[in-house]
């Protein structure tokens, strides 16, 4: 059944949307894996990635009220909190200072090479808030890069400032802006969009958003929040898209299918199960020719299906984060943050070699 796509996987042609439709059809998982392996060796030998990172959320509170978030909240409603650029440094001086490892890259004394920035459309903070915080991460940590904001941040974030996107990414650029993640796209499907999330950006304008941040400089990554509402139709489009923009700017550079975890939220549902997780990876793999990464977010899959992903297509784990909020408010059953130790140890039993990278994928040390 899956000949013809092996065939074409071999011969390192392009995948069609009639054959994404097909594997995710299909029940042979294995030959998928097989596929999806090759391919990712071809791409990154046995090099499995990960990054000593720390996640901060800003703040929960947010004027769109997805249904399938459990982060959020309003103003003024239990349990909702905003942080001060002061707090958030605070969380950060884990360490102090930098240093230059043997290949070149910078890492703050405790290791960090990376801080990923996502919350919340705060009602009353100006741009100028956002602006701030990054001048006065960068000035107390040099050395880690930056990673923040959501498109469908930066497109509040334009309307607040009166700014054009352009001018808006460029601005936060100037300030410490290095990177962006890939949170926000959801599923591009117009129709389950709107039952999911009919208050934030469309699908049409998360990629507009991002083609922009690649034209000035920005790179990237993508997502894709898998099993909740979409059909296999509406996530073969997703990957499409998330193609054909690649082909167009070369700005992502890894891809994140997230599975959709149902608790707090309004729309309910079911975890995904292990076989679609690992399905979901292996065939962005095949299609996603274009992206050098495809990563396995531990937090949602949790330690040992990603351990599994990494031999069905996935190239990364992503990092110690250290303390994880989103995915934790609606059910995750993961640990907040691993350390460094426990993910190389992780990818050690996969037969793979971990690679400690920084945030634009140069090596920082490879674990033989």
């Amino acid at each position: 059944m899956l000949d013809s796509i092996r065939n074409k996987v071999l011969s390192g042609q392009r995948l069609t949307k009639e054959d994404a439709t097909l594997l995710f059809q299909s029940d042979d998982i294995f030959t998928i894996g097989r596929l999806a392996s090759y391919v990712a060796e071809k791409k990154n030998g046995k090099n499995a990635y990960f990054i000593v990172n720390r996640h901060i959320n800003p703040t929960n509170i947010c004027v769109n009220r997805c249904k399938f978030c459990a982060f959020s909240r309003s103003k003024g409603e239990e349990g909702a909190y905003e942080m001060t650029i002061e707090e958030i440094i605070e969380k950060l001086k884990n360490g102090h200072g930098s240093r230059v490892t043997g290949h070149g890259s910078r890492v703050t004394g405790h290791g960090f090479s990376e801080v990923h920035i996502v919350g919340g459309l705060h009602p009353d903070w100006p741009f100028q808030y956002y602006l701030d915080m990054l001048s006065a991460i960068k000035r107390e940590f040099p050395a880690i890069a930056i990673k923040a904001f959501t498109a469908v941040e930066i497109d509040y974030m334009a309307k607040i400032s009166g700014m054009s996107i352009k001018d808006t990414l460029k601005e936060l650029k100037a300030h410490g802006l290095d990177l962006m993640p890939g949170g926000g796209a959801e599923i591009f499907a117009e129709g389950i969009r709107n039952k999911l999330c009919p208050e934030k950006i469309s699908g049409d304008r998360w990629l507009e958003v991002m083609e922009i941040a690649h034209r000035v400089g920005i790179k990237t990554n993508a997502t894709m929040l898998y099993g909740h509402l979409e059909s296999i139709e509406n996530r073969v489009d997703h990957l499409l898209k998330l193609r054909d923009l690649q082909d167009r700017t070369g700005g992502f550079q890894a891809f994140i299918p997230l599975s959709y975890h149902p608790k707090n939220t309004e729309i309910g549902g079911f975890y995904s199960s292990g076989i679609d997780d690992l399905k979901t990876i292996a065939i962005s793999r095949l299609v996603l020719d274009n992206f050098n990464h495809i990563k396995a977010y531990w937090i949602m899959l949790g330690e040992k299906i990603s351990q599994v992903a990494l031999l069905f297509g996935a190239d990364d784990i992503d990092g110690t984060i250290i303390e994880e909020k989103i995915t934790h408010s609606a059910g995750a059953m993961t640990k907040e943050g691993m350390t460094k130790k426990e993910l190389i140890h992780l990818i050690e039993k996969t037969g793979k070699t971990p690679v400690q990278r920084d945030a634009f994928y140069t090596q920082i040390h490879l674990f033989f």
